[in-house]
């Protein structure tokens, strides 16, 4: 019997986006988007989500609660286009008119980290918060932090040569989405 040569690897990501601190906003929801290369294609789970509406908790923190559950699976043949997840956070201004709040970018975790990137006006497409076009022209302040936690399995990597050592079930957190104002 001849043994299996995969020709893709998978990568496995779940877990949740957990909560949030926003100090001078209440009542919010977020999106969730994955932007990932050409020769990536999800093959089970969701590419975007929805959360509910959360309202600050009433401890010193005021923390933003979510929870909102993340599971996706991609395969490809080529880690070139890593898969990034798009953070965008939203609620009502002084007339009840949902607005951005915040955007945020990071890879799927190759190492731990912060990475954000936020602008006003609100984008038509949110994932362009996960490329590098147009980043030059825009200053961002700080609005707030978002606690994103994520397991990530690979399967198969080592098989086509790429070392796995650093990818294999790791957890992080990625915090501070930000608004921005154009220059």
């Amino acid at each position: 019997m001849a043994a299996f040569n995969p020709t893709v690897f998978l990568l496995m990501v779940n877990g949740q986006v957990e909560s949030a601190l926003f100090p001078e906003f209440d009542d919010l929801y977020c999106k969730y988007c994955f932007v990932y290369g050409q020769d990536w294609a999800p093959t089970s789970g969701l590419e975007e989500g929805i959360s509910q509406i959360t309202s600050k908790s009433q401890d010193v923190q005021q923390t933003l609660i979510w929870n909102f559950p993340i599971d996706i699976t991609f395969k490809s043949t080529n880690p070139y286009g890593w898969p990034q997840i798009v953070i965008s956070v939203y609620g009502p201004d002084i007339f009840g008119n949902d607005v951005v709040r915040g955007y945020g970018a990071v890879h799927v975790p190759l190492i731990p980290g912060r990475w954000f990137m936020g602008r006003r006006p609100e984008y038509t497409d949110p994932k362009l918060v996960a490329h590098g076009e147009g980043r030059q022209v825009t200053r961002v302040r700080s609005q707030g932090f978002v606690t994103l936690l994520l397991n990530v399995v690979t399967k198969d990597m080592k098989k086509l040569g790429y070392d796995t050592n650093s990818l294999d079930m790791r957890t992080f957190s990625v915090a501070d989405l930000s608004e921005g104002i154009l220059k």
